[in-house]
């Protein structure tokens, strides 16, 4: 039997500092950018964007780190492995997400050639976010960086996708997650992105069927993984590969996936639609949070809906307001 976890999760992902702005539709035209898309660029591919964005606000993000500081906001202790360089962007970002109560102890590349990873988002009227993401040092973590004692102390083990794109961070996740069953933890995958999972599909089907204690999946991403369009079709081989998977879609609030069957979730209240930044994340935030504490499968999906709903009502993907108190304005308890 393992012994009690010092963390709720630990999460594996790419240290990047958010800078969004708000944008009108022709923007994006005139930008040549994919609405709603992540696309990665290079450094030398920043200042045009950059230059055409208006008033930014920067905040640390990467996916992985949004979902610990959801953890954190819920009252969980969560910890954070990551890379980021020894330059003022690498110091926004420790600064903000150990603010957030997360803990985070990869050591910085020294070399000076090493740039932090940056997103630039640019978010229309209706709340779409459109990413461009240069990754700078954050793909290069390697299994050597992977802290075996906080590994083994985490109840769960999130695992981003985003990351999947250099062997060396492959192996790092594949250390990872063998380390956390070793311990009698159970491991988290996000797929992150519609080209992730098109990129990736092989390792990601793999990871799901012999790796993965629970998936987090939106609508596209699913269909993508196993190459349908049939939605039903798609969460019925989810279900016979994995044993737990939620399904998040929007405005249409959430399916989760389990031997016991399939709970719909509906989608959290939300006033006005601002920046859907980090929403998937939030709510894996919220699901993990109730699954760890023993909650049923439904109130951790309230759980996961509350806390998407409460970064979508803002720009940037970290809660303004402590979802702890949230959660028990709207009658959660845990």
């Amino acid at each position: 039997m393992s012994t009690p976890a010092t963390y709720d999760a630990v999460g594996i992902g790419n240290a990047i500092v958010d800078v969004i702005a708000r944008c009108e539709e022709e923007d994006l035209a005139a930008l040549s950018l994919d609405k709603g898309r992540m696309k990665l660029i290079e450094e030398h591919e920043i200042a045009p964007i950059y230059g055409a964005m208006g008033p930014t606000v920067e905040v640390s993000g990467g996916s992985a780190a949004n979902t610990l500081a959801g953890i954190a906001s819920l009252g969980g202790k969560a910890a954070f492995i990551g890379k980021v360089a020894n330059d003022d962007f690498g110091t926004v970002f420790r600064h903000d997400l150990t603010a957030t109560g997360v803990h985070f102890a990869t050591a910085a590349a020294p070399e000076p050639e090493a740039r932090t990873a940056r997103c630039l988002i640019l978010v229309t009227p209706d709340g779409q976010r459109t990413m461009n993401t240069f990754l700078g040092i954050s793909p290069h973590l390697s299994e050597t960086e992977i802290d075996t004692a906080v590994i083994a102390a985490s109840a769960f083990t999130y695992l981003e996708g985003y990351l999947f794109d250099r062997e060396a961070a492959k192996r790092a996740f594949e250390r990872a997650a063998s380390i956390a069953q070793a311990h009698g933890r159970s491991v988290a995958l996000s797929l992150s992105d519609v080209f992730c999972v098109d990129r990736h599909r092989d390792a990601f089907r793999r990871l799901v069927r012999d790796g993965v204690d629970l998936l987090f999946a939106n609508q596209e991403e699913l269909l993508a993984l196993y190459q349908t369009s049939d939605l039903d079709k798609a969460i019925e081989l989810v279900a016979g590969e994995c044993r737990l998977a939620v399904v998040t879609r929007s405005a249409e609030g959430s399916v989760i996936v389990s031997g016991e069957g399939r709970i719909s979730i509906p989608a959290g209240r939300v006033r006005k639609v601002v920046d859907t930044t980090g929403a998937g994340d939030l709510y894996a935030a919220g699901f993990i949070f109730g699954l760890g504490r023993g909650l049923p499968l439904e109130t951790c999906g309230r759980l996961g809906s509350i806390a998407a709903a409460e970064v979508i009502g803002h720009v940037g993907a970290r809660p303004e307001v402590p979802l702890d108190t949230l959660v028990r304005r709207e009658g959660v308890e845990f």
